[in-house]
């Protein structure tokens, strides 16, 4: 069986990772420190002019074919701290979900994967493999790596505009046309890029696209993006006490619950916890049952995350460990993680239902028969996961303090929380 799906696996193409020196313009790698685009969240201010023209294209429902259909903001929506929501049906002018996958812009367009918080996502290292271990990069499986324009969220913000499941545009060009055609796009790109907008020749039309990338995510590196405006950032600054179920959900977090272990709640330097350490993990996720791609009903291929992205990777090095990467997924943050809960879902493939089911799930993996098998049982994770021997009121513990880490939180009412 594993030997037909690696097979299957000559079918997904892997982007090539060439090293290319950046103009001024572009965010130099850094391997050790955030650089300044990514700790801008945490310490706040206006938004750069850059930023403004990110955040317009970001909500900008004509970045798609059909136009009008869908923007990023389409799938990483603010009100459910800027990821999808669960269920929600089309209409004549948006695009819905079916089990927390997102349609794209041609009706009855699905990908497979939930899409992952713009949230915080800018604070991802660049793609690498530390120790034995890979950590960075974007979307679930860490294709955007970052290392041709030197942040992760430049490169990620680039991929839906041409996926035919997503934005659907026929080229690069097509995109940039669209800010030609207005105005109003033209004067802010001259602003912010010193020139206006020219596509004369292909390195003119893979620059100016690039800097698309590069404004969306100066915008995702904001502080509207990046709030650190929890109850949870509240307590850490003493402005706020936790409840006392929250706080024992804290410490079953750190401790007992291991939940720690891959969603760091340290602060580093300046930067608050952002409840992710940027690995790679299997946690042994059963199918989303509920969801059937209408485009591919029947023959749905395994997803191999990580390791199908390696198989096809130009570095021999991360090649020869595409194996046992098989299966393992981007740890996301936990950070906005019940924003929008009553119509979410969770995981990187949208099969869990409800935060209680998450935190069960790792309580109970190994230990409760109604779990289906998983996708995909190489390189499962086995000590953190699976059998952590909470009780029912441990687990609702730690939900409750999940609860504090919703960004526009304030002392005078709890978190407004979009219920749609």
């Amino acid at each position: 069986m594993f030997t037909k799906n690696v097979k299957q696996l000559s079918a997904v193409l892997c982007s090539a990772i060439v090293l290319l020196s950046c103009t001024k313009d572009l965010n130099q790698p850094q391997d050790l420190e955030f650089d300044q685009s990514r700790i801008r969240g945490a310490v706040g201010g206006p938004l750069s002019q850059k930023a403004v023209l990110g955040r317009k294209i970001y909500f900008d429902s004509r970045f798609s074919e059909p136009s009008g259909m869908q923007s990023c903001s389409s799938c990483h929506l603010p009100q459910m701290g800027f990821v999808g929501m669960g269920s929600i049906p089309s209409t004549a002018t948006s695009r819905g979900f079916i089990a927390g996958i997102a349609e794209g812009a041609v009706s009855g367009a699905y990908g497979g994967r939930k899409p992952p918080s713009a949230a915080y996502a800018t604070f991802s290292p660049t793609f690498r493999l530390n120790g034995n271990d890979f950590e960075g990069g974007l979307f679930w499986d860490g294709r955007a790596t970052g290392l041709r324009l030197g942040i992760p969220a430049a490169e990620q913000a680039l991929g839906p505009f041409m996926n035919p499941v997503e934005q659907n545009h026929p080229s690069e060009e097509a995109v940039l046309n669209k800010i030609k055609s207005d105005p109003e796009y033209m004067n802010m790109w001259k602003a912010v890029w010193g020139s206006n907008l020219t596509t004369n020749t292909p390195n003119e039309i893979a620059q100016n696209y690039d800097r698309i990338g590069l404004a969306i995510a100066e915008f995702e590196a904001s502080s509207e993006v990046n709030q650190f405006t929890s109850k949870f950032d509240a307590y850490t600054r003493k402005q706020v006490d936790l409840t006392p179920l929250e706080k024992q959900g804290l410490a079953l977090f750190n401790g007992k619950g291991k939940c720690d272990k891959c969603h760091e709640s340290d602060s580093k330097g300046k930067v608050p916890a952002l409840f992710t350490d940027f690995g790679y993990e299997n946690i042994g996720l059963p199918t989303n049952i509920d969801f059937l791609n209408p485009m591919n009903r029947n023959n749905a291929p395994t997803d191999f995350g990580l390791g199908a992205e390696l198989i096809n990777s130009q570095n021999p090095a991360w090649k020869a460990l595409a194996v046992q990467n098989m299966g393992k997924f981007r740890t996301p943050t936990v950070r906005n993680v019940a924003k929008g809960e009553n119509n979410k879902r969770f995981m990187h493939n949208g099969a869990l239902k409800s935060l209680e089911e998450v935190v069960h799930f790792y309580n109970t993996r190994d230990t409760d028969p109604s779990w289906r098998s998983p996708e995909v049982t190489l390189n499962m994770e086995k000590s953190d996961v699976g059998d952590l021997g909470l009780s029912k009121k441990e687990e609702l513990a730690i939900v409750a303090f999940l609860r504090t880490l919703s960004d526009g939180w304030s002392s005078s009412g709890s978190n407004r929380q979009s219920t749609l």
